[in-house]
């Protein structure tokens, strides 16, 4: 029996009896206003509980090997898919013989609809000195044996006039697919360097009439993963009676993305600076689209995290509970105001202009002591901030009970002083 009681005097939620309990109008709408707010405060601590956050780690690039995927999809909206020459090369400026390609030309209208399609199997590669990526071309012996004969054959002369007919008509070219090169620094670019510099000589008139504006809709160099920014998606650069070569330079950081599944995937993100050098009268470079890439030696890591579950129920629980704990004492506050104006309405207090006499002592003790006995005087200053805020007739109230307790304390000094007489 001991223990049983030990144990119930343990108890920090005691039950009163139910005709104890005394159910107002005030309390109701108090609770169903903190009940919202909880409602609300519970789905928002759920959500922030559900969604990932990532964290950022950087660590040296270990990778030896690989390929690099370039994914690469452009709009050139005054070329021909005729004319146009995707050129790879690594930095040692090296043939590369095993290179993967899968590259699609769709020919465009002048209104960019597709009215073709082209599947371009073979990148066009050639031995390129470092000349080459300042825009210089070097051509074979055939380029000099057409020179000197001064004659085309027939495959070239009908090229000709299907790309000046193309260009009549407005055609353009869409270029997509992906590029698989070895992970070293080089350029790949799309130009019109495929093309014989007699035979584009006889189409153009001069490099100074090779228009290469041009339309980026995507450039990335792995698959996406949540929260990526290619900064040249979207990029459009269109010229105006004018031509040039636009060089884009790359820094790529290798990336890898680890989702809260534990999969990881393998990628790379980039910065880019781009350079615009416009052609000039003697110019013997052609204009193009340049992307000089290089490597940085760190790799990003991004891993997705979720809270622990005990670190939702800690913030659920400081939530829920101090939204409680307010609306009770919002509650009990409410009862009080109420009991103490309809109290003050019952008993009116002595006016103002009339003097304070010993008769009314009593009554204005009385007073005093039911105002301030429905005080709770740790909760004070939050009690008189929540007035100020919401009602403000409770500093009439504080007012009366301060006049009063002076009422109380004026009539017995001069009691005492009659008495004492």
């Amino acid at each position: 029996m001991r223990v049983r009681q030990a144990l119930k005097n343990l108890d920090a939620f005691p039950r009163a009896e139910e005709h104890l309990l005394q159910k107002t109008q005030s309390g109701a709408l108090v609770s169903v206003v903190g009940l919202l707010i909880m409602a609300t405060l519970f789905v928002h601590e759920l959500r922030y509980y559900l969604t990932t956050n990532t964290v950022h780690q950087m660590s040296v690039d270990l990778k030896r090997g690989e390929t690099l995927p370039i994914h690469i999809n452009m709009t050139f909206p005054a070329l021909p898919c005729d004319v146009l020459s995707v050129d790879a090369i690594d930095m040692s400026g090296k043939h590369e013989v095993d290179l993967d390609t899968n590259i699609w030309k769709l020919r465009l209208n002048s209104h960019g609809h597709i009215i073709g399609t082209e599947y371009l199997s073979d990148l066009v590669e050639k031995e390129h000195s470092h000349k080459h990526d300042d825009g210089n071309d070097n051509h074979d012996d055939k380029d000099q044996e057409i020179h000197s004969q001064g004659t085309f054959d027939q495959a070239a002369e009908d090229l000709i006039k299907r790309v000046k007919h193309a260009i009549a008509n407005g055609e353009g070219c869409r270029v997509f697919g992906v590029l698989d090169v070895q992970r070293v620094a080089g350029n790949f670019h799309i130009s019109v360097h495929g093309l014989n510099i007699f035979v584009a000589q006889m189409i153009f008139g001069g490099s100074k009439n090779v228009n290469v504006s041009h339309i980026i809709h995507d450039l990335s160099f792995g698959p996406k993963y949540p929260g990526i920014h290619n900064p040249l998606d979207g990029t459009d650069r269109i010229l105006h009676d004018t031509s040039g070569t636009f060089k884009y330079y790359i820094k790529i950081v290798p990336t890898e993305y680890k989702y809260i599944s534990k999969e990881v995937l393998s990628t790379n993100q980039f910065s880019v600076t781009e350079y615009f050098s416009p052609m000039k009268q003697f110019d013997r470079s052609w204009p193009a689209v340049y992307f000089l890439y290089d490597l940085s030696p760190i790799t990003v890591t991004i891993k997705e995290e979720r809270r622990s579950f005990l670190h939702f129920i800690t913030r659920l629980c400081a939530v829920l509970g101090g939204t409680f704990a307010l609306t009770g004492m919002l509650d009990r506050w409410m009862y009080r105001f109420v009991e103490n104006h309809q109290h003050l309405d019952l008993h009116p207090t002595v006016g103002a202009g009339a003097p304070v006499g010993v008769d009314d002592a009593p009554l204005l003790a009385a007073e005093a002591v039911a105002v301030l006995a429905g005080t709770d005087y740790v909760n004070l200053p939050s009690t008189v901030a929540v007035v100020v805020a919401g009602i403000g007739v409770d500093i009439a109230l504080l007012a009366v009970a301060t006049a009063g307790a002076v009422a109380v304390a004026a009539a017995v000094v001069v009691h005492a002083d009659a008495v004492h007489c």
